[in-house]
């Protein structure tokens, strides 16, 4: 069956081009320690560092999904998983904001050539918000395309981007027309940023609002949702990798989910590290030779290969479909959704136990625990990894149930 997520032979390596994938991967890891070195100066600002911007851009990791014929990597969609785990390694703030800003040169790519040229010509760098809350904007229909007003939160990275990608709901006089759900892309010039990012995880990622008081948007700047569900999308005319006919809101949650998975590999790491060569305050015992260090460390590793083995899977299987020309049917859309968010939270579980286990030296804040903490939690309060949310959702369509999740 299309799209259920089972276990493939195939390659693991994102990309027709593995050697390709294997550079990115290595540049990525080159940088990790000077992301480490600028973590705790990096939640200071509550954004990202100049200089940390620039070396993703040097190392060319926002233009992993971008297509070739603008110079970006084209790789497979698994690579937004993979890049993200290598960077939360080092800082789960700079792995959200990579995710994030190189999955909109993916979507993009969907988008009307013309709205492709208007972005890539000026600058292939360019770099993209978003917001994918529809409520929170009002669209109606205008001669040549919409006007746009709203306030949208969460818009990561948003004060380096010169565009943003704001959903909206766009209503009609006509009641008998209904709604439709559709996405903007919208200029600087017509957005106010909001200084709104103050939050105990995820500090540096410069998560801020943004504001539309009243915006026109050309027809060709926009895109329906439904046009985004599988299959032939606007950009696939001169986009015709498989890449830009996957459903982009059933996948929505690994484009963050390996920030989670890099996140909690971390935080393993740093408590094996601990745990070899640490003795416990109260009777001097060796934390390696407890059989309760050991269980937790066990636990903790099967949580995240059990994650990452869900998430990897689930993208490159998309891949194979979509290059069947296979679109996934509603159940396995939510099940993509579930096991996104369930992945998550097993990443998330296995850093609450690894806090847990480290007593009150994990309380520190010159010590990564405590960040490593926040930002695991900060990743699960994200409305794509709300298991309730998705496993209702999931559990509604096995019973024979309609979706209530109007993006899918």
């Amino acid at each position: 069956m299309a799209g259920v997520g089972r276990s493939t032979g195939q390659s693991t390596r994102p990309g027709a081009d593995d050697r390709v994938f294997v550079a990115m991967a290595d540049r990525a890891e080159a940088l990790l320690p000077r992301f480490r070195e600028r973590a705790a100066h990096t939640e200071e600002l509550r954004g990202l560092p100049p200089e940390t911007e620039r070396d993703l851009h040097d190392a060319g990791l926002f233009r992993i999904l971008q297509p070739r014929r603008v110079g970006g990597s084209e790789l497979d969609y698994v690579a937004l998983v993979d890049c993200a785990e290598i960077l939360a390694r080092a800082d789960a703030s700079v792995a959200w904001n990579l995710g994030n800003l190189a999955s909109h040169h993916w979507m993009l790519g969907m988008f009307d050539k013309r709205a492709q040229d208007l972005v890539w010509d000026k600058d292939p760098n360019v770099l993209i918000a978003s917001s994918f809350i529809f409520p929170a904007g009002r669209a109606r229909k205008a001669e040549g395309g919409y006007r746009l007003r709203g306030s949208w939160p969460f818009s990561s990275g948003v004060a380096s981007c010169d565009w943003n990608m704001l959903a909206s709901v766009v209503s009609s006089d006509d009641e008998a027309d209904g709604i439709e759900y559709r996405i903007f892309l919208v200029h600087k010039n017509d957005y106010r940023i909001l200084d709104t990012w103050n939050a105990a995880g995820l500090r540096g990622t410069g998560s801020s609002d943004v504001e539309v008081r009243d915006a026109f948007v050309p027809e060709a700047l926009t895109v329906a949702v439904s046009d985004l569900a599988g299959g032939p999308t606007p950009g696939s005319a001169v986009n015709p990798n498989p890449l830009y006919a996957l459903p982009v809101f059933s996948l929505f949650p690994y484009v963050l989910s390996g920030v989670a998975l890099g996140n909690a590999r971390a935080c393993l790491d740093d408590y094996i590290s601990l745990a070899r060569d640490r003795s416990s305050t109260y009777n001097r015992a060796k934390l390696a030779d407890m059989q309760s260090t050991q269980i937790k460390i066990a636990e903790a590793s099967a949580k995240i290969d059990a994650a990452r083995l869900i998430m990897r899977s689930n993208c490159i299987d998309a891949m194979a479909d979509a290059r069947r020309g296979d679109v996934p049917d509603m159940a396995a859309k939510t099940r993509l959704r579930r096991d996104g968010a369930y992945s998550v939270n097993l990443c998330t579980e296995a850093v609450t136990l690894l806090f847990s286990a480290s007593g009150a030296r994990g309380l520190f804040t010159t010590g990564v625990l405590q960040r490593q903490f926040r930002d695991a939690h900060a990743i699960n309060s994200h409305l794509a990894f709300n298991f309730d949310a998705a496993g209702t959702n999931y559990g509604r369509v096995a019973l024979g149930l309609p979706s209530e999740n109007l993006t899918l």
